[in-house]
């Protein structure tokens, strides 16, 4: 799934963790955990605009291949107002492989700890040294490891340690597969969005587009020219009309991450209501593809309670998917939840 879907965006595991169940079957919290930290074949790491996101293991070196460096570049300025010049970076990234290759898992703090003993000094009260983690990321040599057990604090390991084969550089046809799969999964979507999600330059997404054509079908929407899966726009064709799909996606959830816009998926009078500031994207109840509302947990009187708060009033069959889409939020949970409806009002 995480490799049809080019990854989901993961700054906060718990929601990335939802954002698989809404989009596949009988999964539980624990078969992601152990996905993740037994069987290696999702990596957790920093790629697509900069920010972290779950990523099939045998992904890895096209997606850093292809944006690794693109990232980085962009992170400059930031590295700069962070006294982390490019000296600085060099050494550090060559300390960090040499110290995680000797111990092994390490927090960030621990990791500041032992550059320190290696004569580099970071602000541990700054975001300098998650910066130079992160650059050590985009640079292939290490992605997140397990949490800590009691402080749930993220480890950092050498990826030649922690994956069982080592990711191989992309090919020269990489650009375009990133393209077409970028399309199988957002389209139609356009020249623009394909740019927001990736953080490609825009040369380079109209190259890579122009590589995946064969591929794919050219569409208007709004009267923007879009690009979708010609196998996806075919068997879209054969659906039901009267089937209806309802979903309650996590915050920041990549379907509403992957455009330039979210204007054909939310609706103007529920977009404050999702994104309240603070960049964070909150969950969303969405029926075909448009969301239609909101949702989060809550407690209510000893048991936790899923809120679902919708423009509309949501009956009938609709009503029944919300049901079975909160049912199977607690299956993988493990854990009973109730139902709370209200309007936005």
């Amino acid at each position: 799934m995480l490799h049809d879907v080019c990854g989901l965006q993961a700054q906060l595991l718990s929601a990335a963790a939802l954002g698989i169940r809404a989009r596949t079957t009988g999964l539980r919290q624990a078969d992601i955990t152990r996905a993740i930290n037994d069987e290696r074949s999702i990596v957790r790491t920093w790629l697509m605009r900069g920010t972290l996101h779950l990523i099939a293991a045998e992904d890895l070196g096209l997606m850093l291949g292809l944006l690794g460096r693109i990232v980085a570049a962009g992170k400059q300025s930031r590295h700069t107002q962070l006294g982390l010049d490019s000296d600085l970076k060099r050494r550090g990234v060559i300390a960090i492989r040499r110290i995680l290759s000797r111990t092994g898992p390490l927090t960030r703090y621990e990791i500041v700890e032992r550059l320190r003993r290696h004569g580099i000094t970071l602000d541990r009260k700054t975001q300098a040294p998650i910066h130079l983690i992160q650059l050590a990321a985009l640079e292939g040599i290490l992605c997140l490891g397990p949490d800590r057990e009691k402080t749930r604090e993220p480890t950092y390991v050498l990826i030649d340690d922690w994956l069982e084969h080592p990711p191989s550089p992309p090919n020269q046809a990489a650009l375009g597969e990133l393209a077409r799969r970028y399309f199988a999964a957002y389209g139609p979507a356009a020249v623009d969005d394909l740019v927001a999600w990736s953080g490609l330059p825009v040369t380079q997404a109209r190259l890579a587009i122009t590589m995946a054509l064969p591929a794919l079908a050219q569409v208007k929407v709004d009267g923007r020219a879009c690009f979708a899966l010609k196998e996806r726009i075919e068997s879209t064709s054969r659906r039901s009309p009267g089937t209806k799909t309802v979903r309650l996606l996590p915050a920041f959830d990549s379907y509403l991450l992957g455009y330039q816009s979210r204007d054909l998926a939310v609706p103007s009078r529920l977009q404050r209501r999702l994104q309240r500031g603070g960049g964070w994207l909150h969950p969303a109840v969405v029926i075909d593809g448009r969301a239609v509302g909101a949702w989060s947990f809550r407690k209510a009187g000893g048991q936790t309670q899923v809120l679902i708060e919708t423009l509309e009033p949501i009956e009938g069959p609709l009503q029944e998917g919300v049901e079975a889409e909160v049912a199977d939020v607690g299956r993988f949970l493990g854990m009973p939840l109730t139902v709370r409806k209200t309007r936005l009002r």
